[in-house]
């Protein structure tokens, strides 16, 4: 649980840009990727971690949504613009709408109390949740993977370090 804003706030900068660089990885080729027929295809998830930032309102913050419905687009430069704009406008919001006490208060969803510093850590496990998912059908799609936490392997290979297995 995050007890105070500036604490989110560095988290947040940071997994964000790590997300918006798995995101710039995507070609629109690779988009519809799956893992298995009728199952989300990797521009369906792409799109729902940039829809699922929005979700923060029903905690009482205000900002804008992204332009598009949940539909996904068919434009992974697109996806990664949105999911930009989408981030910062949720960074915004929580810093000038919420203060350190607002992090302790909580809100009824579905029935139970989500504390506000509770439901921004969950956010960022819910994006790191749904990068990995993309990062397995982006190697699928033949796709160059960023580092995310680290070197990948195809970045230690290049360095001609022997990758752990």
């Amino acid at each position: 649980m995050f007890t105070k804003i500036e604490d989110f706030a560095a988290e947040w900068t940071s997994e964000a840009e790590l997300t918006a660089t798995v995101l710039d990885a995507l070609t629109d080729d690779s988009l519809g990727q799956e893992v298995i027929e009728g199952r989300r295809m990797l521009g369906q998830i792409a799109w729902h971690l940039v829809r699922s930032l929005h979700f923060m309102t029903t905690l009482g913050l205000t900002f804008e949504a992204p332009s598009r419905g949940e539909e996904a687009p068919d434009s992974a430069a697109f996806i990664a613009s949105e999911y930009r704009q989408i981030s910062k406008n949720l960074l915004n919001a929580v810093r000038t709408q919420w203060n350190d006490e607002s992090l302790r208060e909580s809100v009824m969803i579905h029935e139970e109390a989500w504390l506000n510093g509770s439901s921004l850590r969950y956010t960022i496990m819910h994006q790191a949740h749904h990068r990995g998912q993309m990062t397995v059908l982006m190697r699928q799609a033949g796709l160059r993977m960023p580092n995310v936490y680290g070197p990948t392997y195809d970045a230690w290979v290049e360095k001609g370090i022997a990758p752990l297995i």
